[in-house]
């Protein structure tokens, strides 16, 4: 009986030795201040998802006939678009990005952090009500503009904000220290995100400073945003690492990547993000040179902790399911299946990006499936931690079917772009004619609209689960609760 004992008791030790090679990918949210400025930005961010939405709603409202003549401009479409745009995706992951820098902060200089939130709703809000005083849409990359006074003073408040909040952040981040635990690994990301925002800010400036003003609208804002919107990339993909290896801890998932490796790994990205500030030395903003190295440090030094921490991630996946087959406990759904479908839709993206020949909407087929991976991991991440910001847990059935809904949804908008895009369907066409040309053109853009409005239909089941507990949490706080 002995060895039976022996192996007993060897079996809590082994575990704890695999803890500590491999370690736990958690996180630790403070509940003073930092989490009170932290709400704030999350508030901010499912608010700017929630005006994307009603701006999605109006976009389809605006291709119906007999109602687009009811609409405050004539080119609504275009201008709702570019603040559409711009609230789901950088309104969105700066200020996600800005709630998880406030969390893994210090205490020191919370008045800055407080100003920058206030500056960067009051752009936000500003932002989604700037389609409604029209002007003209500039679909650029990363950036999409509305030349109007209301649409660029509400950029440029929002951009102070989030300014604000990268300078406090370089000072007031947390030191990783020698002994790297999972937690430290994640704080190094965070760290990270904080340092390549800061070197998008550097690259906007100079951008900014040396394009020249004589440019028509399109060329002077693709350069302008250019450097910085690569950068930005970086900051972007830190983010869903960590949340990729904070959901597989979560929901019970030993990820086989020790805390130094994975370290390393964040690391190697932002040597590249140090490169940036080298090409503008050496080269001018508007040379060809300057625009493909900007794409290549984006294409390889961007990718190289991609791989190894999605397999990584994917090998624990099929472990836990092949060790343990048992359903998961209700709270971790949301949160498995919000990693699953960042993962397919990040790798689907991936893939495409390695196909394009040309110009046409297999290049957005690629962009979605980036971005999605990294909105989806953030919504994962969100359900995570209301609970733990003094919420209720998000309602798991319906915080389940969202996450497979949106991600669904977006992947069927994916490949009717890509089916379009085979078919030479050309991107940024504004009134679909060209799509038109063939059965197939048609289909693939029909598919294309099905999964947009899917998509549409689990970003505001998103928001929805999200309100729901918020409301059951502060139910269960309010006075004379039980």
């Amino acid at each position: 009986m002995m060895p039976h004992r022996e192996a007993a008791a060897g079996a809590p030790a082994a575990r704890l030795d695999l803890d500590l090679a491999f370690g736990r990918y958690t996180l630790a949210v403070p509940r003073d201040a930092r989490a009170r400025l932290a709400r704030g930005w999350f508030a901010l961010c499912v608010a700017a998802l929630a005006a994307s939405g009603i701006l999605a709603v109006l976009l389809v409202l605006s291709r119906t006939p007999g109602l687009a003549r009811h609409l405050p401009v004539a080119n609504f479409f275009q201008v709702a678009l570019v603040a559409h745009v711009d609230l789901s995706v950088l309104v969105w992951f700066l200020s996600f990005a800005a709630g998880l820098w406030s969390l893994n902060s210090t205490l020191r200089a919370l008045p800055i952090a407080w100003a920058g939130l206030g500056l960067a709703a009051t752009g936000a809000l500003v932002i989604a009500v700037s389609p409604f005083a029209g002007g003209t849409p500039i679909m650029a990359n990363y950036v999409p503009v509305i030349e109007s006074t209301a649409f660029l003073l509400g950029l440029v408040l929002f951009a102070a904000g989030i300014v604000l909040v990268v300078g406090r952040g370089l000072f007031a981040s947390p030191l990783v220290g020698m002994r790297l635990d999972g937690a430290g690994a994640l704080r190094f990301g965070l760290n990270g995100a904080v340092v390549a925002a800061a070197v998008a800010a550097f690259a906007f400036a100079w951008s900014f400073a040396v394009v020249p003003a004589g440019l028509d609208g399109k060329a002077y804002y693709e350069l302008l945003f250019w450097g910085g919107g690569h950068v930005l990339q970086f900051a972007y993909t830190l983010l869903m690492l960590v949340a990729w290896l904070l959901l597989a801890d979560a929901i019970g998932m030993r990820v086989p990547l020790s805390p130094r490796v994975v370290a390393l790994l964040f690391g190697i990205g932002l040597v590249a993000v140090f490169a940036t500030p080298l090409i503008y030395y050496a080269y001018s903003v508007t040379s060809v040179e300057h625009h493909r190295l900007q794409t290549w440090l984006m294409r390889f030094g961007g990718g190289l902790a991609i791989a190894p921490v999605a397999l990584a991630v994917i090998y624990a996946l099929v472990r836990r399911g092949v060790a343990s087959p048992r359903p998961l406990a209700a709270p971790a759904r949301p949160l498995f299946a919000a990693l699953v479908a960042s993962l397919v839709l990040f790798g689907v993206g991936g893939i495409i990006g390695f196909s394009i020949q040309g110009s046409n909407v297999k290049i957005p087929a690629h962009y979605h499936g980036s971005i999605v991976g990294v909105t989806i991991a953030l919504m994962g991440l969100a359900y995570w931690l209301l609970p733990r910001l003094g919420y209720a847990a998000p309602p798991p059935r319906l915080a389940t079917w969202q996450a497979y809904l949106y991600g669904g949804g977006q992947l069927l908008h994916i490949a009717g772009l890509v089916w379009s895009g085979g078919y030479g369907v050309q991107r940024k066409v504004a009134d679909g004619a060209e799509a038109t040309r063939s059965l197939e053109q048609v289909a693939g853009m029909g598919l294309m609209g099905l999964g947009g409005f899917i998509a549409i239909v689990g970003g505001m089941l998103f928001v929805a689960a999200v309100l729901i507990a918020v409301i059951r949490g502060s139910r269960a706080t309010a006075p004379g609760s039980t």
